[in-house]
């Protein structure tokens, strides 16, 4: 009895290549954010604070110029003061990074995303990438319109700088870097807490609040305040001089280490992501 061979039909499976994979992942990533009012909302408060406020505290001084002593006259940096309301910006820069990832924790729609896209490192990673390009273009653009129009409020007195002055563009773009490095921190404590309230609050806590509770400490722990997180990133916006003083890191240095504890933060939460369930 001869046996048929029946001949086997292999039908190919096509894959995806990986770098097709993070393209549709960054589409994704973006259409969600654009589709949110609350990052609309967000990053116009961070534009009309960097903006306005600076303005405002730009007009008070030239106001008050002629009351100042020689002392305060001497040490007035220009550039930063046209920079001022980037200090309030943090705030709506932060809140916008931890609910790029708590809002979909909170819906439910992360199992949905996870399910989608089993490589859950790419997903932190293409929401990290889309937060920082539009976080850093919309800063980047306030902070110049913030600085042009301080220096013209400023020049009225004749105290004013150009971009070209000594530390003046370093402390635009610094201002600007700061604030996105600031936003991926939040994303990364966001990540870790899933909660959006208890996230803001830590990110809160640890900008707003840890710096005065360190003013607290003894003499002898001066160079602990200069290494937390907010006075280290805040290092490149103020003038080289000061921050190259021992009281504070020079700007550079100060810029890396703030760099350091937003990439510590993201490396926990993806380690986090992967261990924990969604």
């Amino acid at each position: 009895m001869s046996v048929v061979e029946v001949p086997t039909m292999v039908v190919p499976v096509r894959m995806k290549p990986k770098g097709r994979v993070a393209t549709n992942v960054l589409a994704s990533e973006w259409t969600k954010m654009r589709s949110v009012r609350s990052t609309y909302w967000t990053l116009l408060a961070a534009a009309v604070l960097t903006i306005g406020l600076s303005a405002i505290v730009c007009a008070v001084y030239v106001a008050q110029y002629a009351h100042l002593s020689a002392k305060d006259r001497i040490g007035f940096n220009a550039a930063s003061t046209s920079l001022t309301g980037g200090v309030l910006a943090r705030l709506a820069i932060a809140v916008l990074g931890v609910l790029v990832i708590t809002s979909e924790y909170g819906s439910g729609m992360i199992r949905t995303t996870f399910a989608a896209v089993p490589q859950r490192l790419t997903v932190l990673a293409a929401k990290a990438a889309v937060f920082a390009v539009v976080t850093l273009e919309v800063t980047m653009v306030a902070c110049f319109i913030a600085f042009f129009t301080g220096q013209a409020i400023l020049s009225t007195k004749g105290i004013g700088v150009t971009i070209d002055s000594p530390n003046a563009l370093r402390t635009v773009v610094g201002t600007s870097v700061y604030l996105t490095v600031l936003g991926l921190l939040a994303l990364g404590i966001g990540a870790l807490i899933r909660r959006t309230a208890g996230a803001i609050t830590a990110v809160v806590g640890m900008i707003f609040v840890l710096p005065g509770l360190a003013a607290l400490l003894p003499s002898s722990l001066d160079a602990v305040p200069k290494f937390l997180p907010s006075n280290a990133g805040q290092a490149i916006i103020g003038e080289s001089s000061r921050s190259g003083s021992p009281a504070g890191l020079s700007p550079w240095v100060g810029l890396g280490v703030f760099i350091l504890y937003a990439i510590a933060a993201l490396l926990a939460a993806a380690f986090t992501i992967v261990r924990r369930d969604a």
